[in-house]
């Protein structure tokens, strides 16, 4: 059962700290003690007076929230479970791939925080497994196998109703479920307020269709782990460093030649992987061969991150869609450095490649995989870096050469305004995330200072 009748009322408490008082009205159900705190007495009054009209009129108090059954709102009538699969379906249809497959981790989370009993017919990682691919899955439900129904079907029933989010410790225990890892320990503060994110839009969902009441988040400084948007200095290249991993790639066995044209891109014209995999040859624009040591142009208009087939419409593993930030249409030109034009130029006629071709392709003319991409450059960094440089933060990521080369540029002296156009940014965002790595300009600007003359000399000379 989910109400009881064995209730007791007592006196308002109040508490006078050094900055205000409060009056809390507290109260036990089954002997669990409630408590809610008030900024005045008369509403402390007010709220406890309807505590005892409830009692008085034998009416039935809830488990789960603390309070009689006539104050409960839609909630209890809905399963959390049930609620969840239509939030996700909701979503589905307005979100990219990535935000979906985020999106069912985190509400697999919760779920797994909302059972009234552990699983002990199946195990923990089947039990996630079975919400995360297909009862979050909006294209993949009606592929679930008859285990992972019957597994989905225990969810949907030892599940808590909404009312759960009603009751603060229950909403703690699954906050805490999402800034934690299986192994117990602390999530990395970017997971744990993405999933924040997404429970907030949850909770928001459920405001709207009047399941809840309010949003039963807590909000404010301290609710939401701080992160930054910084890049570690450590991670960028320095030239030397950048032409040894890039010379090894060239040299590779295997699709090295295409791989080296790819991440000398990413170096020299600061692209994104996905916006590389999407280019075609007719977006590179290069300069007569008499003038080879021109710039060249590059054309961004579309981008193609890695997905995954089961979190697209089309079940492909690369999604489609337009640049990072801007207007599905939108495009931007960067400019390339004329080492880039010649590895480009002779990319290009290596590979036989013609306009309408993919200009980065895999072995088999196939869109370049992020597996072939990563692997590539993790053997580099063993190949070529030192142990002590490889068990750093040095070119950790493909994606620190895109940081190298947007570095390069602040560093160079052009404008962030321009950088910011040429990167896919904003301005705002672009110093954010590079401010602490501009360097190089300390002796200009000492000059700068002290051309503005001594303060002391003057006031001597008064």
């Amino acid at each position: 059962m989910d109400t009881t009748y064995n209730v007791k009322i007592w006196s308002i408490r109040v508490y006078r700290g050094k900055q205000k008082t409060s009056y809390s009205v507290r109260w036990s159900l089954d002997g669990r003690e409630w408590r809610q705190p008030f900024d005045t007495r008369a509403l402390a009054d007010a709220f406890r007076s309807e505590l005892v009209s409830a009692t008085r009129r034998g009416e039935a108090f809830s488990l789960t929230t603390g309070r009689p059954v006539s104050h409960q709102s839609g909630a209890s009538a809905m399963n959390w479970y049930d609620f969840a699969v239509q939030f996700a379906d909701a979503q589905w249809h307005r979100t990219a791939g990535n935000s979906r497959k985020n999106t069912a981790k985190a509400l697999m989370t919760a779920t797994v925080a909302l059972l009234r009993t552990p699983p002990v017919a199946f195990k923990g990682v089947d039990v996630r497994t079975a919400l995360r691919e297909f009862a979050f899955n909006t294209r993949r439900r009606e592929e679930a196998s008859a285990q992972v129904l019957m597994i989905l079907k225990w969810v949907e029933r030892n599940t808590m109703s909404m009312a759960a989010w009603e009751d603060p410790a229950k909403v703690d225990e699954v906050l805490h479920a999402l800034g934690t890892k299986l192994d117990g320990t602390r999530a990395a503060a970017s997971s744990v307020k993405r999933n924040r994110r997404i429970l907030n839009v949850a909770m928001e969902y459920a405001v709207k269709h009047r399941i809840l009441r309010t949003n039963p988040l807590p909000r404010g400084r301290g609710s939401v782990p701080k992160t930054s948007n910084a890049i570690d200095k450590r991670s960028l290249l320095n030239r030397e460093q950048a032409g040894r991993l890039l010379g090894w790639v060239r040299h590779r066995p295997r699709g090295g030649r295409r791989l080296h044209a790819f991440f000398a891109t990413m170096y020299y014209a600061g692209a994104r992987p996905e916006e590389l995999v999407a280019m075609d040859v007719a977006d590179v624009r290069l300069p007569e061969k008499e003038a080879e040591d021109q710039w060249c142009e590059l054309l961004f208009h579309t981008a193609q991150p890695e997905v995954g087939k089961n979190w697209t419409d089309d079940g492909k593993i690369h999604e489609k869609r337009g640049l990072k930030g801007r207007a599905a249409d939108d495009t931007r030109v960067v400019p390339g450095h004329p080492s880039l034009t010649r590895i480009l130029r002779e990319h290009i006629q290596t590979e036989n490649l013609k306009p309408g071709d993919l200009l980065f392709q895999g072995e088999k003319g196939e869109m370049l995989a992020g597996s072939v991409i990563r692997r590539a450059w993790r053997t580099a960094r063993e190949r070529v870096l030192t142990s002590e440089e490889f068990a750093s933060p040095l070119g950790e990521r493909v994606y620190d050469l895109r940081h190298t080369c947007l570095t390069n540029w602040l560093n160079d002296g052009i404008p962030p305004a321009q950088v910011a156009e040429w990167a896919g940014n904003s301005v705002p965002v672009l110093l954010a995330i590079y401010a602490r790595c501009i360097s190089g300009h300390l002796q200009d600007l000492k000059r700068r200072i002290m051309a503005r003359g001594d303060l002391t000399q003057e006031v001597g000379s008064l």
